[in-house]
């Protein structure tokens, strides 16, 4: 800032008070849903909780820790959201490979069809009938094998495999490196940052769809948790398996806002973990190839 011009420094407050503003109006609002979570009922209901709780109380916490559907949703959204990243980053992987070191027609025409389904797609219906075709309603598999593979991370990943010399491909094919081995030694490792911001996409897409289970799950054994979240606020009836006793010391509000907290805490506490790769990750990927 001291080397920069009078213009240059206005712009830069501008821009950071902007900045903050924005990430206060994105961070309020879930304050006050931490607030309302740790809150009395007596509190909560008298809508006297803004961005501090009131009468602190674990109550509502303890509630959906002692509540059967919350610890299996949560299980099977730790599932998919596992299992689904594996599967996905190694899908992603192995297509964008090939279509990065063979720069011919037909690498040409594969790319311009998964760019198509980016913009044009078979819809809820026929997909849908696919996936009942298939055997796969109420399976958690429904919500996995459909989102194996986004074109958008495909893009980033196959460019990062494009930015990569060719010759380290030669070199390794002269060694006698099958493919494999050259997709595991040294493409993915080279190209760490984006691999783990494109994991980081495909783990929050996971954890957050709920509407697929939807469309396919009925079994409650099987629902994850961001549907089980959707039932919790779009439905008061949903609060099932009620200990009355319980229940007298919190409200159905302050458990909706704690089923919130739990279900975006798992998610958000990963991201640090990735954030130093997640801006270079994008636009590194945006620019090559």
């Amino acid at each position: 800032m001291i080397n920069k011009s009078i213009g240059n420094k206005i712009f830069h407050i501008i821009n950071n008070t902007l900045l903050i503003f924005i990430a206060l109006i994105m961070f309020l609002p879930f304050l006050h849903i931490a607030a309302k979570s740790l809150s009395q009922e007596v509190y909560v209901l008298s809508k006297e909780v803004y961005l501090l709780p009131k009468g602190f109380t674990t109550g509502a916490y303890r509630y959906i820790l002692q509540t059967g559907q919350f610890l299996v949703s949560l299980r099977n959204s730790v599932f998919v959201t596992f299992v689904g990243t594996l599967l996905s980053m190694f899908v992603t992987a192995i297509t964008a490979y090939p279509l990065a070191i063979k720069k011919n027609k037909i690498s040409k025409a594969l790319m311009s069809i998964y760019i198509f389904t980016m913009y044009f797609n078979g819809g809820i219906i026929p997909t849908y009938l696919v996936v009942k075709d298939l055997n796969l309603t109420n399976s958690l598999w429904s919500l996995i094998l459909p989102c194996a593979l986004i074109p958008f991370n495909l893009i980033i990943v196959k460019n990062y495999f494009s930015g990569i010399p060719i010759t380290l491909y030669e070199s390794a094919r002269i060694d006698g490196a099958s493919n494999i081995r050259i997709l595991f030694s040294i493409f993915i490792p080279l190209s760490k940052a984006g691999i783990s911001t494109i994991t980081m996409f495909y783990a929050v897409g996971y954890w957050n769809n709920f509407f697929s289970a939807m469309m396919y799950i009925t079994k409650r054994e099987l629902i994850p948790l961001q549907l089980y979240l959707r039932q919790m606020i779009v439905d008061s009836s949903n609060i099932t398996e009620v200990n009355v006793e319980a229940l007298s010391l919190i409200s159905p509000e302050s458990v909706r806002a704690a089923i919130i907290m739990a279900a975006t805490l798992p998610i958000v506490a990963v991201y640090p973990f990735a954030q130093k790769y997640f801006v270079k990750g994008v636009t590194l990927g945006a620019v090559k190839g």
